[in-house]
């Protein structure tokens, strides 16, 4: 059975207009009647070409200041008929409804005018009810009805239409229908959730647009896709494709060096996740010289991050290592063209672009969802829990410890001295053992612990951890306080002269 239909009729009603003349043209070449109305058609009359008033089809003017238009059964009628259906056949000549073989809708932008901060009453303006309808129905019956439902669309429909001379396939037809739903679909979970901000309803809706195919997922045997937009976020001057693992780090990356964003030249080392160097000094080169000190080991391979556009001396030195990504908010040009000599090595410029305010993930047969930890300890926000107070370069080296610390896996701990990680304990089943794995870890790139200070994710339930860090040599602790047996901690930080200050926030990252 031939499924093949040839398009001699067309309802258009578009919010954007851009890219729809050679669509409209290439139409009337092919002798197509077009039904339209309000701003569209205009737009297709000041083409030149004959438009027919969908007023004139149902004998209705647009009402209720342009609510109402296309809502009418001699539209939908037209739309939804069944063309091998005998009984809906003859109801359209029994009602004079016309057919209507594609409709092309672009919706109006309901996201934007929620992104530009415009009133309540303008968002609700901007919810589009005939156009949804209008995509619904020409979807559904895509047996016998092309759907353009997106600006998106207008150039690959375009190139069909060309190619084939206005007949479309069925299977062309369920493609644009499933783009169709994708597009309503997402429209109403962006209404739905501008409605249930307060989140009222214990619903959720998460609805990506964009995304694209990885070579596979963590491991060669697991398929992987990325749900984004990653061009808003990067742009991406040099390198392969990234991975699913490398879009994980990068993550990681990311969102660690947002808490040095606007502060001195800072460099991040990250190895699956975590922070294996990171410094902050005068200059980004001396940033990244010490940096790697903190683990040159684990740097191999890793994902490394500025906060301050690189320089031929920086990229000189990055350009000894064997990494896999480099973000930066820039390059020069001489450290681009340094870079790229590796062409395999992923070059990032950040954008400035919005970090996700809600983490989303996969729990048993469900999702668990929670806001994005924005809680940054500061010095003003600490409380000095024993007799002796932190220096303020200790008080500074804490807060520098902390951020770290919060971006680092549970249970951890992180040793830091004079804006340098020296080393951190990471992912470990017991906070004593996260200590003594730092402390191994400092001692074994040849850090002298004597002066560093210690943060910590969560509270200390015995002084054990203490009293380790002081007999390394560390002479100040940040942590969130909390245990009952807080006190024990405080009490040994007295008898022996360390200085611990309280945040009152903890930091788990699981």
């Amino acid at each position: 059975m031939n499924t093949d239909k040839t398009i001699k009729s067309a309802l258009i009603s578009v919010f954007s207009k851009e890219g729809l003349e050679p669509i409209v043209r290439e139409l009337h070449a092919q002798n197509v009647t077009i039904y339209s109305t309000g701003g569209t058609e205009t737009f297709i009359k000041d083409l030149g070409i004959d438009v027919v008033p969908v007023e004139d089809v149902t004998s209705y003017p647009s009402i209720l200041g342009g609510r109402v238009k296309t809502l009418h059964p001699k539209v939908f009628g037209g739309i939804l008929n069944r063309q091998n259906n005998e009984s809906d056949v003859t109801e359209l000549e029994e009602f004079n409804i016309p057919q209507i073989d594609l409709v092309i809708v672009d919706l109006y932008p309901f996201e934007k005018t929620v992104a530009s901060g415009a009133s309540n009453q303008d968002i609700i303006e901007k919810i589009d009810i005939g156009g949804i309808s209008l995509i619904r129905a020409a979807a559904k019956n895509y047996a016998d009805v092309v759907c353009v439902s997106s600006v998106d669309d207008y150039a690959e429909f375009l190139e069909l239409l060309q190619t084939k001379k206005g007949e479309t396939s069925e299977a062309d037809r369920k493609r644009f229908a499933a783009k169709a739903f994708n597009v309503s679909s997402h429209y109403d979970s962006a209404i739905f959730n501008y409605f249930n901000q307060d989140l009222d309803i214990p619903a959720l809706k998460v609805s990506e647009t964009k995304g694209k195919v990885l070579r596979y997922g963590e491991n060669p045997h697991q398929k992987g896709f990325f749900y984004g937009d990653f061009d808003a976020m990067f742009t991406q001057l040099n390198g392969k494709e990234l991975s699913y693992n490398n879009l994980l780090d990068v993550d990681a990356a990311v969102n660690l060096m947002d808490e040095f964003k606007n502060d001195a030249p800072t460099f991040a080392i990250l190895k699956h996740n975590n922070a294996c160097g990171l410094a902050q000094r005068d200059t980004l080169h001396q940033a990244y010289v010490d940096a790697l000190a903190g683990d040159p080991v684990s740097a191999f391979g890793g994902v490394l991050i500025a906060n301050k556009e690189i320089d031929l001396a920086t990229a000189e030195e990055i350009h000894q290592l064997f990494c896999e990504v480099v973000i930066a908010p820039g390059f020069t040009a001489e450290a681009e063209e340094l870079l790229k000599g590796k062409k395999n090595r992923i070059l990032l410029v950040q954008n400035d672009a919005e970090l996700a305010q809600t983490h989303v993930r996969t729990c048993l047969n469900g999702v668990l969802v929670q806001d994005r930890n924005n809680v940054s300890d500061t010095k003003e926000g600490t409380e000095t829990k024993t007799d002796k107070a932190p220096t303020d370069a200790e008080l500074d080296d804490l807060i520098f410890a902390s951020k770290i610390c919060k971006h680092t896996k549970s249970n951890t701990i992180v040793l830091t001295k004079n804006k340098q990680l020296c080393a951190s304990g990471t992912g470990q089943t017991s906070r004593v053992d996260a200590l003594n794995q730092a402390i191994h870890k400092a001692q074994s790139f040849n850090f002298d612990l004597k002066g560093a200070v210690m943060a910590s994710d969560a509270f200390f339930p015995f002084p054990d951890c203490v009293e380790i860090a002081d007999n390394a040599g560390i002479t100040a602790v940040i942590q969130p306080g909390g245990s009952i047996k807080d006190q024990l901690s405080i009490d040994y930080c007295n008898e022996h002269g360390l200085a611990m200050v309280f945040t009152g926030t903890r930091h788990f990252k699981h």
